[in-house]
């Protein structure tokens, strides 16, 4: 586990540009915290480090966004407006598959979602945010491990 202080924006960039530099080749990855903590803003910084051009969306009304990677497809999940997880069926989120999930409130999802990988948690904190990222997986484990090696997370550490 990894406890992390984003005191501003651009601190959220450099978390989103190390999880990009760091992450597996299939990766889910699950985005808890309240309204505002900052889950669609990681979300966008790591498309963003990623190579995604253009508007990068929240997916808030859409429920998902896909985006073109140099290795796949990303999809973007926010599920916060679902009201059981048996409405995802209509999304085709079957028909191809991604090779990295990101998905905001996951626990609407139910079993119909892939593991998390990493589970990110967010939360405000004075005047910034507390984010605590949680291994769901040995890919997750591995992939912390790779984030705990490099020398831009040291700014960010909480303890």
């Amino acid at each position: 586990m990894m406890h992390l202080f984003l005191p501003d924006s651009d601190a959220t960039e450099r978390l989103g540009r190390i999880l990009a530099a760091t992450r597996p080749a299939l990766a889910t990855v699950h985005l808890h915290g309240d309204l505002g903590a900052g889950k669609s803003t990681l979300a966008r910084a790591l498309l963003r480090a990623l190579g995604v051009q253009g508007a990068i969306r929240s997916p808030t009304y859409t429920l998902v966004e896909r985006y073109p990677l140099a290795d796949g497809e990303a999809w973007h999940l926010d599920l916060y407006r679902i009201g059981a997880a048996g409405e995802l069926d209509f999304l085709g989120l079957d028909e191809a598959a991604a090779t990295l999930w990101l998905v905001e409130w996951p626990e609407r999802g139910g079993d119909v979602l892939p593991a998390a990988d990493l589970i990110v948690a967010l939360a405000l904190h004075e005047a910034g945010r507390a984010v605590q990222l949680r291994a769901g997986t040995a890919v997750g484990a591995a992939w912390l491990a790779r984030m705990a090696e490099r020398e831009d997370l040291r700014g960010l550490s909480a303890g």
